[in-house]
């Protein structure tokens, strides 16, 4: 059977005003189109709708029973094919899964609650940790948002380049290093150092730059998390290079010191990633927003 939804828009105009021209005024058509439209529906149906009593029209039994349905029926077509872009936080009620950096969650994940909680008390927050490797997670709609070092390639994967932070160098308090005047790029190779990479990779670019330079160094162990490294450097003389802003809170609790990369390397950019189906979601709009703005402040600065 071929349905025209005009017809439930007809309808329920038909038996809102219990007339032909009283329709076609609501829905600003002309009475012999309405008129044309309920010859249609009379078809479909097999019922009357509307009979003439005098010099008005009664309703049959038949859209009496279906009046309220028929009414329920079109709101619900409108809420697919014209949905409402209005946004109640205050009554949104929905669970976003985000998977973040680990630094990136510990840094900026607990403004980013708070400002959810805020504003919209319904809503909850789902971190789940990077895996060892690459998921499609955002394509098939189980992660909302990712935020990590990594810039998508996928064309359906849409990207924002929120933030960015610079390589800096991790040491024990007491480490030869520390007391230096100049931790020069020959010195920073001489030592021995931990890795950090959920890969379980043992090179990176800092390699690559020291090879430029005709340096190697040794490479010991690797981690899978920045937490994890700066527990292998405060009990020993390993160095971990690791994003600034990680450094921020760790030091003072673990009584680790700072020092310059002697190294020309870029700074570590900060993505916020999601898929394209998203794009005109407004609840997904409104979290992008909160988690660009705790990601800029929380980890970088953009």
């Amino acid at each position: 059977m071929q349905l025209d939804l005009n017809l439930l828009a007809a309808l329920d105009a038909l038996l809102e005003e219990g007339s032909v021209a009283g329709a076609a005024a609501r829905l600003h058509v002309t009475a012999p189109a309405m008129s044309r439209s309920l010859g249609r529906i009379r078809c479909t149906t097999g019922d009357q709708i509307l009979v003439r009593t005098g010099r008005t029209m009664t309703p049959t039994p038949y859209a009496i029973a279906v009046r309220e349905q028929v009414h329920e029926l079109l709101h619900q077509v409108h809420g697919v094919l014209a949905p409402s872009r209005e946004l109640d936080l205050a009554t949104l009620e929905r669970t976003f899964t985000l998977r973040w950096h680990d630094s990136l969650v510990a840094l900026s994940g607990p403004a980013l609650l708070s400002a959810v909680r805020e504003q919209a008390p319904g809503v909850r927050l789902r971190f789940v940790a990077e895996s060892s490797i690459d998921t499609p997670g955002l394509r098939r709609g189980e992660v909302d948002l990712e935020a990590n070092a990594n810039r998508p390639s996928a064309p359906d994967i849409h990207a924002e380049n929120v933030g960015e932070d610079r390589i800096v160098v991790v040491v024990r308090q007491g480490h030869p290093l520390s007391r230096v005047r100049t931790v020069t790029a020959k010195r920073y190779a001489a030592a021995e150092h931990v890795t950090v990479s959920r890969r379980g990779s043992l090179s990176n670019a800092l390699d690559d730059a020291l090879a430029r330079l005709g340096l190697t160094r040794r490479v010991v162990a690797t981690v899978p998390t920045e937490a994890a490294a700066l527990e292998f450097t405060r009990g020993s003389d390993l160095l971990v290079c690791v994003p600034e802003a990680t450094t921020r809170s760790a030091v003072a609790d673990l009584g680790l010191v700072v020092l310059p990369l002697p190294l020309e390397l870029p700074s570590a950019p900060i993505y916020l990633s999601w898929h394209q189906r998203y794009d005109t979601d407004r609840a997904h709009a409104w979290l992008r927003g909160l988690a660009r703005t705790a990601l800029a402040t929380g980890g970088a600065s953009a």
